[in-house]
């Protein structure tokens, strides 16, 4: 298994936890992080290695990169594993289920690549590596069926994760917050380079916001490996004592939040299933932004959004994503409890579709494939 971040490593864990249930005797091993490791799975190298986003971001790793597909590709051709699965990270994962399936290995993709969204060409080489994609959207199948790909919708794992009805007051308990605070959840992303260009704008849009509402309290979960990171940019900043930093605990976090300033990403369908209104934000190199511009599909980028087939919640990008106009859009939601409600209801129908018994349909189908 290939699982190349955060959001991979958790669908990645869910799926093995499912697996191992059904086949107790199970082994796994490939490049993974503690969600899998949690399930006994052997990371070879950790998941993070492959948590680069965007053209500039990939060719300043692009050796390490390439070398580390290089090692594994020989090693599962020298001793085969009984079916190879690639968690996402569709650049890494795809190249080396194409030389796989060709040498007579069966390959899994879990999570449809998004061409619905962008790089719809993207559809031949999928077709040419995958011998199966387990979809967690329920548009994918008939689309991937058009070009003769084999597939099934096993619904979304984080639908199962998260609780239709959150516990926000839980939540806070566990983060130390009261009941009656206001609180905005800052999320600026689980890669260096997504924190590199958007903790900052978070943070002094937070600042504007407790400017605004005296009292309000801001939450930022870092992810263990960026805490660094993230500690010398909220002291940049002089936020150190406005911004509780916590490690790890988005769930609670974002079950806790009243709103929440967030990256794009795997991140904004979670913070839908906990049916929080948010803002989203994303800030990439202009060279990435403007390759990504050419090659965009539909006018969203936020998974709510997509699922939704409108903005039902704002995106601001690259130069769009100014503290100022990140703190006005909060505001709005913190100001507007009618338009609230009516979101939540949105989220729960999404909730509800996105909610399948993924583990009994994920094992069906790689039962069936490894019989076949």
């Amino acid at each position: 298994m290939v699982a190349g971040e955060t959001s991979g490593d958790l669908l990645a864990g869910l799926l093995l936890q499912g697996c191992r249930a059904r086949w107790p005797e199970l082994r796994s091993a490939g490049i993974g992080g503690p969600a899998m490791a949690a399930q006994g799975f052997d990371a070879w190298w950790p998941s993070e290695k492959l948590a680069v986003r965007g053209y500039v971001e990939v060719l300043r790793h692009y050796r390490e990169i390439v070398g580390i597909r290089e090692q594994l590709k020989q090693r599962l051709l020298k001793t085969p594993p009984d079916l190879f699965v690639g968690v996402d990270a569709p650049d890494f994962n795809l190249d080396l289920e194409a030389t796989l399936k060709a040498r007579g290995i069966k390959t899994l993709h879990f999570v449809c690549p998004a061409i619905w969204a962008w790089r719809a060409e993207r559809v031949h080489k999928i077709r040419a590596s995958v011998d199966h994609v387990l979809c967690i959207f329920p548009m994918e199948p008939a689309l991937l069926a058009q070009h003769g790909i084999a597939s099934t919708y096993v619904g979304h794992p984080l639908a199962n994760v998260i609780p239709l009805v959150p516990d926000k007051a839980a939540a806070r308990a566990r983060l130390g917050l009261r009941d009656d605070d206001t609180v905005v959840a800052l999320l600026p992303g689980s890669r260096r380079a997504e924190v590199t260009h958007l903790c900052e704008r978070f943070l002094k849009a937070g600042a504007l916001l407790q400017r605004e509402k005296p009292g309000l309290k801001l939450v930022l979960p870092a992810v263990p490996a960026l805490r660094a990171q993230i500690d010398e940019v909220v002291s940049r900043c002089g936020m150190r004592d406005a911004v509780l930093v916590v490690k790890g605990q988005s769930h609670d976090v974002m079950a806790a939040c009243d709103a929440t300033l967030i990256a794009s990403g795997t991140a904004t369908l979670e913070a839908a299933l906990f049916k929080r209104p948010m803002v989203i934000a994303y800030h990439m190199p202009w060279l990435s932004w403007q390759i990504t511009q050419r090659k965009r599909l539909q006018p969203w980028v936020g998974l709510p959004n997509i699922l939704s087939g409108e903005f039902v919640v704002p995106e601001r990008l690259q130069d769009d994503a100014r503290p100022d106009r990140l703190a006005r859009d909060v505001l709005d939601w913190l100001d507007a409890p009618e338009k609230i409600g009516v979101l939540q209801q949105r989220f729960t129908a999404l909730h509800h579709e996105l909610r399948r018994d993924t583990a009994q349909l994920a094992t069906d189908a790689i039962a069936h494939l490894l019989e076949s």
